[in-house]
């Protein structure tokens, strides 16, 4: 059975630390976030099943076993550092770790990510998903778009867009339940639920004094959620941006064209920590998302 090995970033990440006695310090060496520093040590620290450093507030010291461990590690790194590489002139590229929401990703910044490569072809993206409203931790991401509230304490946070909401549904829905002529027709229909489009926001714009509802289908992915009105699910709330190509098909009709939630409770915020910003790499992407979505 193979050995397992620990995690190369994670020991470069314990080594700089402690070189430094700063975890700051240390990630500001590594280009990457103090918060995605703190995850590799844990990392390390899990793998070892020992504690690395002992954390008194902002400050950090070695261990008894970090000190030994540290030892160690420095033989390893250095025998890696050492070893000739005949071959490797070129230097590393910049790159930059995205963090998105999965319909975002799909109807906005994929669509658009080639103007960004084609003004930096020297930047390297890597792009993830995350869940809206759950996957609070920067980890080790870069810049983060985030679909909420806005509030994320300890982080820059800057708006990126916000578009109203409507309510949508399928011609065949329609057909099903014998037409909406109104908002209070709704109480015929199954209205679809999510955390991310909440219902008792636009019931208030329509003038319907109900509450937010608790049955029927739950879908926390705005994509999903379209996905379901497609299909003749129900009556769902969604933005332009998303549903734009699936009403031009007809795939999807807006209902009460009058009724828009024009500030919906969550839009979309890029979230970074501060020293993210002093890399160039970093900066220009931020400043082409703020450029190209704040005006979509």
């Amino acid at each position: 059975m193979a050995t397992r090995l620990p995690p190369v970033h994670a020991l470069s990440a314990f080594e700089a630390a402690a070189r430094h006695g700063s975890f700051a310090v240390a990630a500001d060496e590594l280009c990457i976030t103090p918060s995605a520093l703190s995850h590799r040590i844990r990392l390390l620290e899990d793998f070892v099943g020992e504690r690395l450093f002992l954390r008194d507030g902002r400050t950090v010291t070695l261990s008894e076993f970090g000190r030994r461990y540290l030892d160690v590690v420095k033989a390893a790194l250095r025998t890696l550092t050492d070893f000739p590489l005949p071959h490797r002139s070129a230097p590393a590229q910049p790159r930059i770790k995205i963090t998105v929401p999965p319909t975002f990703a799909r109807c906005l910044l994929v669509p658009r990510l080639a103007e960004f490569t084609a003004q930096h072809p020297d930047i390297v993206i890597e792009l993830f998903l995350s869940v809206p409203l759950y996957d609070l931790s920067l980890s080790e991401s870069d810049v983060e778009v985030r679909f909420g509230a806005g509030k994320y304490p300890d982080l820059v946070t800057e708006k990126l867009y916000e578009e109203p909401t409507f309510a949508v549904s399928s011609p065949q829905y329609l057909e099903k339940i014998g037409g909406l002529k109104n908002p209070a027709d709704l109480q015929k229909a199954s209205l679809l639920r999510s955390a991310l489009e909440p219902w008792q926001p636009w019931f208030e714009v329509a003038g319907l004094d109900w509450p937010e509802p608790s049955t029927g289908l739950r879908l926390d992915d705005l994509g999903l959620l379209l996905e379901a009105v497609r299909h003749g699910h129900g009556v769902g709330l969604t933005r332009k941006h998303f549903v734009q190509n699936l009403i031009t098909t007809g795939e999807i009709v807006p209902l009460f064209p009058d009724v828009q939630l024009k500030s919906p409770p969550h839009a979309y915020y890029i979230v970074y920590e501060k020293p993210a910003r002093d890399r160039p790499e970093v900066s220009a992407f931020v400043d082409w998302l703020l450029e190209t979505y704040r005006n979509v």
